[in-house]
Parts: structure tokens; sequence; C-alpha cells
């Protein structure tokens, strides 16, 4: 029986391959506590009959659009599905405990555009995946907190990206912003709706105890190397302003050429190339999707540089670790480029 009292939170789930986790994960979701919670399921294609058994459970409506739409159009798909009155972003290989969506959904005060949930290993509880994402002046994001203990996560706070893993929003909050960036497909998309968050002045605040284990595994492919990079090329040119484009210009041009090195190092330069390719073929999707997102916004690259770090420390699973030294030059060109910005603490109004 439906609660009037309680939130109306709808779960948007993806599925594609073969989904090993999926039906636990939607099991768990339908056995939330504290809110009236019902799935929306979109099938990106699934290689198993994963979709077709969860499809069966009360609760549960499944969307087949008949094409692999990606992370962001899977998502907004959803979502144009969804009757609650709050978004859950979950995963289909993460497991949310029963308090967390309600936990999610009380965090969504007037003021917070996402509230990201407490990830944690699938296989050790007790153990980070991520506690909100930094995010690096280059548009470089990662997994914040991975493989520290959760007890050192223990406080709410405002972070700067959440984790699209397990992320929560307003349905109407999440309308206006346009929803996910759907040229985007897959990955850097939860970094780009976050920041048009605080550009709105809509906080992203982690909720510790909002926990959902994840059965995290950084995959390692050409194709994924390919869209990260040329998502996060993508952010910059349609996120940052022009001023700010001039001022990081110097590090973002040396940055693309280590890049490009590494690239070549490792067997994926063809990719690299691809996506350098695909935003000077899409450019005027660049160009439309730029004028749009600095149209919207109501705060500037300085109000909100705060938010932004100058440590490169993505790790040495992405396969790109830096070494102390260039660590400490990205800090300090981040310093003089906030001077020239004109340094405002965000956090402070």
């Amino acid at each position: 029986m439906n609660d009037p009292t309680l939130p109306r939170v709808t779960a948007v789930m993806l599925a594609w391959g073969d989904e090993p986790v999926l039906e636990e994960a939607v099991t768990a979701v339908l056995g939330s506590t504290g809110v009236v919670v019902d799935v929306v399921l979109v099938d990106n294609g699934c290689t198993t009959d994963a979709v077709e058994r969860v499809g069966a459970l009360d609760g549960v409506t499944v969307v087949t659009p008949g094409t692999n739409t990606g992370f962001a159009g899977g998502c907004n798909l959803g979502a144009r599905h969804a009757t609650g009155d709050v978004l859950a972003f979950i995963n289909g290989d993460a497991v949310v405990e029963p308090p967390a969506l309600a936990r999610l959904a009380a965090a969504l005060g007037e003021d917070v555009g996402l509230s990201s949930a407490s990830l944690r290993l699938y296989d050790d509880p007790s153990t980070m995946n991520s506690a909100g994402n930094p995010v690096h002046f280059s548009g470089l994001s990662w997994a914040g907190g991975l493989g520290e203990p959760a007890s050192a996560h223990a406080e709410p706070r405002d972070i700067t990206s959440a984790t699209g893993a397990a992320t929560a929003v307003r349905a109407d909050r999440f309308a206006a912003l346009g929803g996910f960036c759907e040229p985007m497909f897959a990955y850097c998309e939860d970094t780009e709706l976050s920041l048009r968050c605080w550009q709105r002045d809509w906080r992203v605040v982690f909720v510790p105890d909002a926990v959902v284990l994840h059965r995290y595994e950084f995959s390692r492919n050409d194709q994924k190397f390919y869209l990260l990079e040329r998502n996060r090329l993508f952010l910059l040119l349609t996120l940052f302003e022009r001023r700010t484009l001039v001022v990081l210009a110097p590090a973002l041009l040396g940055l693309e050429l280590a890049v490009l090195a590494v690239a070549l190092r490792q067997g994926w330069g063809r990719q690299k190339v691809a996506g350098w390719t695909w935003l000077w073929r899409n450019r005027s999707v660049v160009r439309d999707r730029r004028q749009e997102v600095q149209a919207r916004r109501t705060r500037s690259d300085r109000e909100i540089s705060a938010l932004l770090t100058g440590d490169f420390a993505p790790g040495g699973e992405a396969g790109m670790a830096a070494p102390a030294v260039v660590r400490t030059g990205s800090r300090a060109y981040w310093n003089l480029a906030r001077r020239w910005l004109g340094h405002h603490d965000s956090r402070k109004g």
C-alpha cells in the first residue's frame, strides 16, 4: 500500500551486457524502506534473460528502445517514464541498502541539485568506491576516496561531482537541468551534470549514510578511453567561460600532448585522435550546446573555481598516474589561474 506521507521515488536503472547483479540490484531497490518506490528499467542491450526475470516483478516497468542509447540517453529515457517526485539513478551493478534511497531523497533540500550515495565496494563494504568525485581543472574526474575506509568518510559534505552509479535528484529539477547531456553517450556525464548544478547555484552533496554496494571494475578498453577523452574535452568546451579557456589554454594544450603520448604508448592513439575528429565534425553540436549551457548559468567560473582541483591524481588504474613534479606544477598553475580569474569561494556564496 502506498503511503502518501513518504517520498515517491522512481529508480531509473539501465541494463547492458550480461548484468550478473541486475536481479539483486532491482530486488534491493524494491525492498527500500522509508519511500514509495518503483523501477524503470531501460534495456540498452542486455545479453542474458535478466531483464525478463526482473521485468516480471511488481513495481518494475521495462522500456526497450531497441538500441543502445548510452548512459545519458538511457537515463533520460527512463526519467520520461518515471512517476516519482524523486529520481534515483542506480547502476545495474549497484545494490542499495534498505534506507539508502530515503536518505538520498531527504538530502534534496531546496538548494540541492544532486545527492550522491556512499558508494562502497561490493566485495568489501567497509571500503569506499566513491565518496564524491574530484574534478581537475582539465575536466578529468576520478572516484574520490577509492580504496579508503568508509569510516574516513562519515560526514555529509558538499562535493564537486556526484557518482552516476548512485545519485538522486528531484524530478522537476532534473527537467529544469535538461537531463543528462545525450551527445556524451557514456562517461563524464555525471561530472557534466554536477557542474551544471553548481553553475545554477544548486549544491551537490555527499550522503554518508546512504550506503550502496557497487560491483566496481575499472575496464580498460579503447572505446572507454575514446569516450572519456572526447567527453572531457566536450565538457570543457561547453561548460567553461571563454576567459577560463584562454587562461587554461597552455596547461590544456600540454595535457593533450601528454595524453596523446600515453595513448600512443598504450596502444589507443587512434582513439584519442578519433575524439578530436568527432569534436571537429560535430562542432555545430558543441557550439549549440555551449550557447545553451552558458545562457542558463547563474554563477560564473570565478564563483565556482574553488570546486575544482589542481591536483592531478586520477590514480594508476586509469593508466595516467602523474609523477610528483607534474602534480606540483598542476597545483601551482591552478593557483595562478584562479588569481587571474579572480578567486571566489563558491561555498561562501
